[in-house]
């Protein structure tokens, strides 16, 4: 009997002495993943060096923050030569910018224009729990562009800036123009969002028809705890769920056309970007997990007909979608355009893109807004 309770007590001592290492082990690797993030987080976008190692005469490279609308909100402005026109970046999301991946692809747009990312209210930089829920509308967005834009005329000293929105910032980026059309040169929309209920009817019916072809049943069972698609009730949880994201991706269809692993793709880019503190990448996951599902800017989006609310422009006015992009429908984004009253106004597909061709095609991208963009022409635009 002694023997087998000193067999337990030392089986005890031996069991608590390996959750000791483990938890050791496991504190070590915390500890190391720790400092890898904090050197990995600087919290300065990477600067403009010549060719001798020193900073670039007459470039920029900063994070700053400014009050836009009353409420203090960040922004990245980068340019190799200050006396190029100005490009506002309009993120999508909503409240989820992705400068991570500008820093991660390098579209290398701060060739042509001084370039300003801005990070609108409530996301990234721009986050904070003291801004008012109900100031997170289409509307007051719309008005935060105006603010930024007056902010970078001012401070660069120019009379008109050029405007590029991607799909999520889409919306209140064209509002903002039909509503001061005096102080942009062009508005450029990337995966412009028309009748978002009825891209993600198209989407989902396209889903359902490329699984069951493949009889991918557990893709199939995923769909169809979303059975109807024919009211906000329905697309709005749908939309929200890491279903639509996870299939999207696979199909190609989604973020990338190469594009399978939102955690390799997006979630890891994040971290690894150097442009934000530790802290700041921290509040660009709140901001898209937590402080964005109290607001009604999904349900708004879903509410909202962009082409009944804005039928006309009066600048020159490019739209960029990727082939395969059903994020964004492509063919709706196509349609807008056709109907859109615009001085000028041209459709660019990007054949091997799906919902961000400024990362899939840079070159492409960059070679549009250097030649046509720039000289308010559209010989580089689809040909009917």
């Amino acid at each position: 009997m002694n023997i087998m309770v000193y067999n337990k007590k030392k089986l005890l001592k031996k069991g608590f002495t390996m959750f000791l290492v483990a938890l050791s082990v496991c504190a070590g690797l915390l500890v190391c993943l720790l400092i890898f993030l904090l050197i990995q987080s600087p919290g300065k976008p990477d600067q403009y060096i010549d060719k001798n190692g020193k900073p670039l005469v007459g470039s920029i490279s900063e994070k700053t923050f400014a009050t836009i609308g009353g409420v203090k909100q960040g922004m990245i402005i980068r340019s190799k030569n200050l006396n190029n026109p100005i490009l506002l970046y309009i993120h999508g999301g909503p409240a989820f910018p992705n400068y991570f991946l500008i820093d991660k692809y390098k579209p290398d747009l701060e060739d042509y224009f001084t370039v300003c990312y801005w990070e609108q209210r409530g996301g990234g930089l721009s986050y904070s729990p003291e801004v008012p829920i109900e100031s997170m509308n289409f509307s007051q967005l719309a008005s935060d562009v105006i603010d930024v834009t007056n902010y970078l005329r001012n401070r660069f000293d120019k009379d008109k800036v050029y405007l590029i929105a991607h799909s999520g910032g889409t919306p209140f980026a064209i509002m903002a123009v039909a509503n001061a059309p005096d102080l942009f040169y062009a508005y450029i929309g990337v995966a412009q969002i028309t009748n978002q209920a009825e891209s993600e009817k198209l989407a989902y019916r396209y889903m359902l028809e490329q699984y069951t072809k493949s009889a991918d049943l557990s893709a199939i069972d995923k769909l169809n705890k979303y059975p109807v698609l024919d009211s906000v009730n329905y697309i709005v949880p749908f939309f929200k769920s890491l279903t639509r994201d996870e299939l999207m991706h696979n199909l190609g269809i989604g973020t990338m056309r190469n594009m399978r692993s939102v955690f390799k793709g997006v979630f890891i880019p994040v971290w690894m970007c150097k442009a934000y503190t530790l802290r700041e990448k921290v509040n660009i996951w709140i901001s898209k997990f937590s402080f964005i599902k109290r607001t009604k800017l999904v349900d708004e989006l879903f509410l909202t007909d962009i082409p009944s609310k804005v039928p006309k422009l009066e600048v020159p006015v490019y739209f960029i979608s990727g082939k395969y992009d059903l994020t964004v429908n492509h063919d709706l984004s196509k349609e807008y355009l056709n109907r859109l009253q615009a001085p000028i106004k041209g459709f660019y597909s990007f054949n091997e893109s799906a919902h961000s061709p400024i990362f899939e095609e840079p070159e492409k991208f960059k070679k549009i807004l250097s030649i046509d963009v720039l000289n308010a022409d559209i010989c580089l635009a689809d040909k009917e």
